[in-house]
C-alpha cells in the first residue's frame, strides 16, 4: 500500500524595489491577521508555476512572473507541503489588491517582516527569500 501523495501548496515571494509583497489573511477564521506569502493549493493537472499565476491573479488581482524556487519544502502537515517561489509583477499588471482571503496587503522590508506575525509555514522561507533578493556579496 502507498502513502497519498501531498497536495502541494505554492507561495509567491512577490518583491519590487527591495521590497517583498506580505498579504494579511481574512479568512480562514484562524488565521485572520496573520500575514503570509500569497499563493494556494495546485490543482489537478496543473503546473505549480501555473498555479501560482492563478492564485495570485485570484486573490489580488495582479498578474506575475515567475522565477526560482526558494528554499525548500515546508510540512504544512494533514498531507500539505508549502513550496516558494521568487516572482515579479509583470510589467503590465495591476498593483496587488486584497481580495475576499486577505484585508490588506503591503510592500515590507527585511526589517518590516520581523515585526509581523507570520504564519508558521511561512516563516522558514523568509531568510532564504531574503537572501535571493539582498545576496551576500
Amino acid at each position: 500500500m502507498s502513502e497519498r501523495p501531498p497536495v502541494i501548496v505554492v507561495a509567491a515571494a512577490i518583491v519590487r524595489d527591495g521590497r517583498l509583497l506580505a498579504a494579511r489573511r481574512r479568512l480562514p477564521i484562524q488565521l485572520r491577521g496573520r500575514w503570509e506569502l500569497p499563493g494556494g493549493k495546485v490543482e489537478g493537472g496543473e503546473s505549480e508555476r501555473d498555479a501560482l499565476r492563478r492564485e495570485i491573479r485570484e486573490e489580488l488581482a495582479a498578474d506575475i512572473d515567475v522565477l526560482e524556487r526558494v528554499g525548500g519544502d515546508v510540512d504544512l502537515g494533514e498531507w500539505r507541503v508549502l513550496r516558494a517561489y521568487l516572482a515579479l509583477l509583470r510589467p503590465d499588471s495591476a498593483d496587488p489588491k486584497a481580495g475576499a482571503d486577505h484585508d490588506a496587503v503591503r510592500w515590507v522590508t527585511v526589517d518590516d517582516t520581523a515585526q509581523l506575525d507570520w504564519l508558521d509555514g511561512d516563516r522558514p522561507l523568509l531568510a532564504h527569500v531574503w537572501t535571493h533578493v539582498h545576496p551576500q556579496d
